[in-house]
């Protein structure tokens, strides 16, 4: 049984961390990762989701083909998502999405870190419209362009940590808000107590749940 990764950006860079991570928290699933070539560079805010949609449903469609288990959106603001479920013929998930779900599951307060301020309105609405108000209460940004993550992650680091200080004091997981955050999520991990997630980390063990059924 297949999972499809599509990433509706056009990085392969950020299309090969994707697949490696996800191969990484679900070994025993197997992954095949399509960049969308036709999509923008990078996708920091609403009109860049919105050039995104038409190529990456173009993609879904050809997914389809392949009779996979599940499709993964390997966007933190899950662009396109409705539209991609409404086409498809097995489950969609968006990696935002599936970040909520696995945050859900824990106890405490939740924050998501992302990259950029355009970027947080998309995400705030997205956690009201999938229910995770309640849990997920804070987004903030970094203020690091999204393709740093992949050409200087060490940078990316440096910015995401000191975002975290702006937080409640009562926060206990903090969920990366970007695919491309998988190349910082372990110098994360090792600078702070708190619990964190990453979105292709969520969707790709959501992804063994389904494939086990």
């Amino acid at each position: 049984m297949t999972v499809v990764i599509i990433n509706p950006n056009s990085s392969d860079v950020m299309t090969a961390s994707a697949l490696e991570a996800a191969r990484h928290a679900s070994p025993d699933v197997e992954f095949v990762a399509w960049t969308s070539e036709k999509g923008p560079r990078v996708i920091e805010g609403p009109e860049d989701g919105a050039e995104a949609v038409p190529p990456l449903l173009d993609l879904v469609q050809q997914a389809n083909d392949l009779n996979p288990t599940a499709i993964i959106i390997s966007c933190f603001d899950d662009t396109g998502l409705r539209e991609a479920q409404d086409i498809s013929n097995c489950p969609v998930l968006g990696i935002g999405q599936a970040s909520f779900i696995y945050a859900n599951m824990m106890a405490g307060r939740t924050a998501v870190i992302t990259t950029v301020e355009p970027a947080v309105p998309v995400i705030t609405a997205n956690i009201e419209q999938q229910g995770f108000e309640k849990h997920v209460r804070d987004v903030i940004a970094a203020n690091v362009p999204v393709i740093t993550l992949s050409e200087d992650p060490d940078t990316a680091l440096e910015k995401f940590l000191e975002a975290s200080k702006q937080l409640p004091e009562d926060t206990q997981n903090i969920i990366l808000g970007c695919s491309g955050a998988v190349t910082i999520k372990g110098g994360f991990e090792k600078s702070t107590y708190l619990n964190v997630i990453d979105g292709v980390f969520a969707a790709a063990r959501l992804c063994r749940s389904i494939a086990s059924e």
